[in-house]
């Protein structure tokens, strides 16, 4: 079930693009910084929901300079905005971003858990000039391996134990555990004495958590 009607998802595209566009070449953010803003403002989430007044009724120039506004930062000047023509890495970026989230109907914040908008950019090169559902099909694969379980979430899981309760048994800090399980780290290049340590705490080999 999409996000919200097919009819504005163009204006909605456009938007966003224009939005991390303006945001990064004229304003002087970060590309993952300001998309960072936009989450922790809000404003993703009710853009997100179909907001038409974020969507429709204003500008990508706009929505950057609401979500300066709404993070407690100074409104920049509309001066400080640049025409242009071309479109760069950045403005595709928010204009595939937006399909897939309407497709979707994820959160912003959700789809920047799995695929965070710094790697997104990164495939400007390789995918601008395709069909946008190979893109699609990239987020797709990122998001099933991010939330497939790994061999120490399902060992965890089986001992009846948390996170927490593991870094307490382990030794291994929570935050390594939360990182391993999510695979933004990989348990297989952890040094020796952290796996063993994992193994023990959860009565099984080093061989069960490793993939």
């Amino acid at each position: 079930m999409s996000a919200y009607d097919e009819s504005y998802l163009q204006p909605a595209r456009a938007n966003l693009g224009h939005m991390l566009e303006v945001a990064t070449d004229d304003l002087g953010f970060g590309l993952g910084e300001f998309h960072g803003m936009f989450i922790a403002s809000g404003l993703a989430a009710r853009f997100g929901a179909g907001d038409y007044g974020l969507i429709t009724g204003c500008s990508g120039a706009e929505l950057a300079f609401h979500v300066v506004e709404e993070v407690g930062l100074p409104r920049p000047q509309r001066s400080e905005v640049r025409c242009r023509y071309d479109r760069g890495p950045e403005y595709w970026c928010g204009w595939a971003l937006a399909r897939y989230q309407w497709k979707t109907a994820l959160a912003f914040g959700a789809i920047e858990r799995f695929a965070p908008v710094e790697d997104v950019v990164l495939l400007y090169d390789t995918y601008h000039e395709m069909d946008v559902r190979h893109l699609d099909d990239w987020l797709d694969a990122r998001r099933r391996n991010y939330f497939a379980r790994t061999p120490l979430r399902m060992r965890r899981m089986a001992a009846g134990m948390s996170q927490s309760q593991l870094a307490r048994e382990s030794g291994v800090p929570v935050r390594s555990i939360q990182q391993y399980e999510q695979r933004r780290k990989e348990l297989n290049k952890a040094a020796a004495e952290t796996v063993v340590r994992l193994a023990r705490a959860l009565f099984c080999s080093v061989e069960d958590l490793l993939e």
